[in-house]
This record gives structure tokens, sequence and C-alpha cells, in this order.
């Protein structure tokens, strides 16, 4: 999709990639891709190799200093960005990134939008990210084939926080990590499923009751699961109640 194609976007995305035919892929079906549909978000794609001024179309060279593998080249990266840049986050998604919260993708989803470069290779000349003051994101501690798929992850978690796409805006506020807790566990119909039923204070009726379980059980896995989160939430305990 070109930026002609949607009119007053609420949240612009340009993906700088090498492959643009991997876009909108999975953003084009479901809530992403219904909102993409109507209009609610715009998403854009630029080839990185138009920017090439070689012959050849060549985007990447040899390691100064020696190692294995190709890294991208700063001039053509550097054009790539420009050609699009508007006072956008600019991000690169990067394993060697800031970890992503869903404090920084709400923080993401109430701009104008984002520009995301997405590596490939061994990565990116240092000095393009310093120069073009690129904010490197990671979705998780691995490795990626390259920066597609993490710029996927990324913008679907953006997207369906933006206004009116989805049904429920509460249900995305008391998702894992909001509060800074992991979700507590769901249940639904039948009331008995292979011997196990449904916890009795869940049909109870008693709104207080259920809100306290929920609670209780969100604190539990958290402590259990994520030790890492359970100490920050802990240590932010006492704030709150002041």
């Amino acid at each position: 999709m070109h930026a002609e194609d949607t009119k007053n976007p609420f949240f612009h995305a340009s993906v700088l990639t090498l492959y643009p035919e991997m876009f909108p892929g999975p953003l084009g079906i479901s809530l992403a891709g219904k909102a993409l549909t109507e209009k609610k978000w715009q998403l854009d794609t630029v080839q990185i190799r138009d920017f090439s001024e070689n012959k050849h179309r060549m985007v990447d060279d040899t390691p100064a200093g020696g190692s294995a593998g190709m890294v991208m080249k700063p001039d053509v990266v550097a054009r790539a960005i420009d050609s699009v840049s508007d006072g956008r986050p600019r991000l690169l998604m990067s394993p060697r990134g800031k970890p992503l919260t869903q404090k920084r993708v709400r923080e993401l989803a109430s701009g104008p939008g984002a520009i995301i470069l997405c590596g490939r290779f061994e990565g990116v000349d240092e000095r393009v990210i310093e120069a073009r003051e690129l904010e490197e994101v990671s979705i998780g501690d691995y490795i990626l084939s390259g920066g597609e798929t993490a710029a996927i992850v990324l913008l679907d978690a953006i997207v369906r926080l933006l206004p009116g796409v989805m049904g429920n805006q509460e249900s995305g506020e008391t998702e894992s990590f909001e509060t800074g807790l992991l979700e507590h566990p769901h249940y639904t119909r039948p009331q008995i499923w292979e011997d196990r039923t449904i916890p009795e204070v869940l049909t109870s009726g008693n709104h207080k009751l259920i809100d306290q379980w929920r609670l209780e059980q969100a604190q539990r896995i958290t402590e259990q699961r994520r030790p890492d989160l359970w100490a920050a939430y802990l240590q932010n305990q006492p704030a709150k109640k002041r």
C-alpha cells in the first residue's frame, strides 16, 4: 500500500525493507487488516534497494575489520530513511535493542506513527544508527532472519490499541503487562469439561469476590513465571497506596 492510498490516517507506519512483499502479511487480516481497510491506520513500504546508487543495487558490504556476513551500508540506508522522515519516531528492529514493552507500545500508539527499519545480514552500519538517531527495539532474546517479522509484531501490538480497532476497549486494559501483572486465567462454558469445573467464585455473581480472585490469580502467576515483573510490581505497591 502506498501513501496515496490512505488519507488522513490516525497512525502512519512506513516500513523500510528489502522484502516489501512481506507486508501487510498478517497485518492484512483480523483486527489490523480490518482497521487498515477502514483507514484507521496507514501502512506503506519503502524498498531500500531503490536508494542504492550501485548498478547492481547493492545495499551491503563486507564488515570493516573482517568477519563473517555482510553489513547494510550507511549511505543507502540513510537515503531510504530521509525519504520518509517527517518527525515520526525512527525505529530499528534489532536483537540488541531495548526490550519492547506494553508501555512503549502505548506511547507509539498515541503518536503520529513510526518509521521502522528492518535490518538484514549481520546488521546495520553503526554510523547511520547514530546519525539518524534510530531507536533500537528488540522483541525478544533470540535471532530472526531479518527485522520484518519483528516489525509485524510491533505493528500488531500498536494497531490493536488505536481508537476504534478493538470492539471492547476495556479488554485491552486488563491484559497482561497493563497492570504490571500477567493476566488471570479465563474460563467459559461448558461448566464441566473433562471433569474440570469452572472455579465456583466466577459463577457466584459477586463481582467484588470475582475481582479479588482475579487479582490473586494474576499475582500468583506473575510471581511463579516472571520474578522480574513480580519484583517490580511489589516495588510499586507503596507508591500506589500513597
